[in-house]
């Protein structure tokens, strides 16, 4: 547990790792990641927000990679994940529950309340869940178990995905490396993460009050 928190809150220094060693390869690798914890209900802990902005600071910084060509492919493999994760919950839905291996990662109260916050927001949930770790996982395979229209669903998700990628890939190309902001990254993405959640926090709290 240690180690993986060591790995997000210095996700700096293991990623600019990663570029020095995989060069150009590195843009396969973190498709794969964004592309997993958009696509695959079972790896919700997968960095998201954090992951983006720190691939952007060391874009800026280390010249290894093209920030223009990244959006783009991250872009895809975000929106390529949730249209999986879509189709996985439309057709096999309920079915996922009876995995004994999947029961460990995924529990139904993620499911529950991720419905909840779908049915309150309607179709725009989609793109306020890119925004928030867990929902955002989960939002599609509950579009995806509601039958959601998916000429309706294809619109909300790919305004979110570019929405998602671009702001926080450019806020790490163009923030990352303002030096209040490169020397205290283990707050920043602290920061990140409290944002990301506070909707979750809110929902949370008003389930308790109510």
């Amino acid at each position: 547990m240690s180690t993986f928190i060591d790995f997000f809150l210095h996700l700096d220094t293991h990623l600019s790792n990663i570029m020095s060693e995989y060069q150009k390869t590195t843009y396969l690798i973190l498709c794969l990641i964004i592309f997993c914890e958009t696509g695959l209900v079972a790896t919700p802990f997968l960095p998201g927000d954090s992951l983006l902005f720190a691939a952007g600071m060391l874009t800026a910084s280390t010249g290894i990679l093209n920030i223009w060509l990244l959006i783009p492919l991250l872009i895809f493999s975000a929106i390529l994940g949730d249209n999986v994760n879509y189709f996985v919950g439309r057709f096999f839905g309920e079915k996922v529950f009876e995995i004994n291996f999947l029961k460990r990662f995924i529990k139904r109260e993620y499911l529950d309340k991720t419905h909840a916050f779908y049915e309150k927001h309607g179709g725009k949930t989609i793109i306020m869940a890119r925004f928030v770790p867990i929902v955002r996982t989960f939002a599609p395979f509950a579009a995806g178990l509601g039958k959601m229209n998916y000429s309706k669903y294809i619109t909300f998700c790919l305004i979110g995905g570019i929405l998602w990628v671009s702001l926080l890939s450019l806020a790490g190309y163009y923030l990352g490396n303002i030096p209040v902001i490169k020397n205290n990254f283990e707050k920043v993405i602290l920061g990140i993460i409290f944002i990301s959640v506070v909707p979750i926090l809110i929902s949370y709290l008003k389930g308790k009050k109510k």
